[in-house]
Order: C-alpha cells, then sequence, then structure tokens
C-alpha cells in the first residue's frame, strides 16, 4: 500500500488517518518500525510538523510507540488494543488468565461446532510448531506458535466479533502466554486436547479440553511467582 499526498483542510487529521491505515492493514506490521519523519513528510507531501503532530496522536492513542534516539515503532493494530495494552500492563498476569478462559474456552466450544476442514487444518499446523518450539526449547517461537494456535481456534469459531476482540488482546497474551512458557523447566502444557475435541466436532470435549488448559497454566503462573512481578 502506497501513501499518497494529503489534500487541504485539517492536514493533522488526514495523515493521522493514512498512517492509521498503514497499521490497520498491515502495510506496517506490529512491532515494526516505521519511516522516519523525514520520509513520511516526503511520501505525503506535507511539513514535518504536521508528520509529528500526527504521529503524536497515534502515540496517545496507543498505536505507536517512539522511542528516544531509535524510532518510532507499531504497538497496537487498532485504537481498542491499543486501550486494551495500556490496562493491561497494570495487570496481573492471572488476571489476564481469567479473560483469556473466558475468550478461548468459549472459542474452544464454538470451533468444535463450527469448524471446517480448512480450520482443522490450521489449527493442527500450528500445533504442529508449537509442538516443534517446546521440543527445541525456543522461547520465542514458542509463544508466536501457541498464541497462532489460539488465533486459530477463535477464527474457527467464525464470530467477526469474538475473533476481532480476540486479536485486540493479542499483545497481552504474548506477555501472558510468554509467563506460562517461561522457563521451558515449567512443564509442556498439552493443547492437543483441544484440536483433537475441535476436530471431532465434540463441543462437550473442547470445552473441557480448553478448562484442563487453563488450570495447567494457572499452576505454571503459581508455581513461578518471579513472573508475576
Amino acid at each position: 500500500m502506497s501513501l499518497r499526498t494529503a489534500q487541504r483542510a485539517s492536514l493533522v487529521d488526514q495523515v493521522i488517518e493514512q498512517l492509521k491505515e498503514q497499521i490497520t492493514s498491515g502495510s506496517w506490521r506490529l512491532h515494526a518500525k516505521i519511516p522516519t519523519e523525514t520520509v513520511l513528510a516526503e511520501q505525503l507531501g506535507v511539513g514535518r510538523n504536521t508528520v509529528r503532530e500526527a504521529v503524536r496522536a497515534l502515540t496517545h492513542a496507543g498505536l505507536l510507540e517512539c522511542r528516544q534516539g531509535d524510532g518510532t515503532y507499531v504497538r497496537a493494530t487498532s485504537e481498542l488494543s491499543g486501550a486494551m495494552a495500556r490496562r493491561l500492563r497494570a495487570a496481573e498476569h492471572l488476571e489476564i488468565l481469567e479473560v483469556r478462559r473466558a475468550l478461548e474456552v468459549e472459542a474452544a466450544k464454538l470451533a468444535a461446532v463450527r469448524r471446517t476442514e480448512g480450520d482443522i487444518e490450521l489449527i493442527e499446523a500450528a500445533l504442529a510448531r508449537r509442538e516443534q518450539a517446546w521440543v527445541e526449547a525456543e522461547v520465542d517461537a514458542f509463544v508466536e506458535a501457541d498464541l497462532a494456535f489460539h488465533i486459530a481456534v477463535v477464527e474457527a469459531t467464525h464470530n467477526r466479533v469474538l475473533i476481532e476482540l480476540y486479536k485486540d488482546f493479542s499483545a497481552a497474551l504474548r506477555t501472558s502466554i510468554a509467563a506460562a512458557g517461561a522457563p521451558l523447566e515449567n512443564g509442556h502444557i498439552p493443547h492437543d486436547s483441544i484440536a483433537r475435541a475441535i476436530a471431532a466436532g465434540d463441543a462437550a470435549a473442547a470445552e473441557r479440553a480448553g478448562h484442563a488448559c487453563m488450570e495447567h497454566i494457572a499452576i505454571a503462573l503459581t508455581d513461578t511467582p518471579a513472573l508475576l512481578d
């Protein structure tokens, strides 16, 4: 997606909308560094002060993060996820887990009823990547694969509101998943029972497996108090 020259009248608002579009469309990926103020000003055909105001507004909204001496990075993909991230930074991991339980257990149950063959393939592929990352003790890869598994389950519900809400929640989930899975010596938290129940179309079994998974995670968090500080 290319930027286009801004028109007159409310230039800051126009620039804000264009920069936001780069974020929400995925052209600027989460955690990626965005172009410099000078480059953006040239692409948009506006002054650097206009760009600076727009970036400041998006930073305040939680979508961008300015790092002194480094640059500006994408912090969230929507205003909701930005607001959620600000709120959850002050939350305990166990509080986040309670929200995960509400979203993920319901998602597993719905996915068992609504999943397609394509959904099952995506869930199983994410599960395989998760297991491989665990075996290789690759913490970052494990966190991303674990989150991909849960997103695949949520997407299998075909509930657009739930999918968007869960994706907005994903930034906080990265912290929660990392806390439950690292150090990796805490023990393996199996997810295969969730995948099997969804593939079998067994909503009750999927719900039970989701609850069991959350209980394992709660135990992992409780057993690693340093991660809760």
